[in-house]
């Protein structure tokens, strides 16, 4: 039976600041079934497709990423905060909504040509997706999608990552930031 996923996201009103609409999927997340459909509707069109990495995004690109991974017997990537990982890393710096910020991943995460998908909970205004992206590209990993279960389209986050020439999925989309 299919769920309502938009029924699962809870909307938390002036978080982290007054006038945001905070879309949280904690909420989804404890739900089992809704947290199934969410993980099974992300994987459903790479099903067979030789992905060899599932690539997540600090922190609830972790959750739903090593479940997507699971499901396509793919490795996992964590793509985190400068300063978390142990090993030798590449990172770039990326744009928020609030300033500018660092990430990073491990130098040997992924090979050249490997085909990867990058999943995270929420794409807004691309600042962290992209960078997400340049640092799997640089490593010369092949992104085939990136994929998100919530979209803000007013803040133009998906075209920013169509014009790195990586294809977006989506589950649901809210109005407004």
């Amino acid at each position: 039976m299919s769920k309502d996923l938009r029924a699962n996201i809870r909307t938390i009103a002036d978080y982290p600041r007054p006038g945001i609409l905070f879309r949280d999927i904690t909420t989804l997340l404890g739900d089992a079934a809704a947290f199934r459909q969410a993980v099974d509707d992300l994987v459903r069109p790479w099903t067979g497709a030789r992905i060899g990495k599932v690539a997540g995004i600090e922190a609830r690109g972790f959750i739903l990423g090593g479940a997507v991974a699971h499901q396509l017997s793919a490795g996992f990537v964590p793509i985190r905060k400068k300063g978390k990982l142990p090993s030798a890393t590449v990172s770039v710096a990326y744009s928020l909504e609030y300033g500018l910020d660092e990430m990073e991943m491990h130098r040997d995460a992924v090979r050249p040509g490997e085909r990867v998908i990058l999943i995270d909970d929420l794409i807004a205004t691309g600042g962290t997706a992209t960078g997400a992206v340049q640092l799997l590209q640089q490593l010369g990993a092949e992104v085939i999608a990136a994929c998100f279960v919530i979209d803000l389209p007013a803040l133009g986050g998906v075209r920013k990552i169509e014009a790195l020439g990586v294809p977006v999925r989506t589950l649901v989309a809210f109005e407004g930031h």
